[in-house]
């Protein structure tokens, strides 16, 4: 069975001489491989304290590098110790999505009346001025 490692534990390894980080579901000590990094010991050190999973991902990592990775592995990370973190959806993603929910929940009325009432309750000020002027 493979060594069980807390997310906590994983957590307090993020310095350069001293660096754990946690690859789908893996943890990996990669704090002799800092200086070999292609990308520099400061894209490792970003992803110490969280799930590196889709940052790995993102870059496109070869399958000389993943093999490589295989000799950094010292255990499995206890699944139930990690915080459960939301999705990130970047911000051209949540624009498209609320505009098919905004069109669907809210009536055209309703975005006329944002505008209205402000407008009301000047008119409503700038009459009560008015009439106290004359007075």
């Amino acid at each position: 069975m493979a060594n069980l490692i807390s997310f906590h534990d994983v957590c307090k390894h993020k310095c350069k001489n001293d660096c754990w980080i946690l690859i789908h579901g893996k943890v990996y000590d990669i704090s002799t491989f800092m200086d070999e990094h292609p990308g520099g010991d400061n894209v490792l050190l970003a992803v110490t304290g969280k799930d590196a999973s889709t940052d790995f991902e993102d870059v496109n990592h070869s399958d000389d590098a993943k093999e490589q990775m295989k000799k950094y592995c010292i255990g499995d990370v206890d699944q139930s110790t990690v915080p459960v973190t939301k999705k990130y959806i970047p911000p051209w993603e949540k624009k498209e999505k609320s505009t098919t929910t905004e069109t669907t929940k809210e009536e055209p009325g309703n975005k006329l009346l944002v505008y209205l009432i402000p407008l009301f309750i000047l008119g409503v000020a700038f009459a009560l001025r008015f009439y106290n002027n004359n007075k």
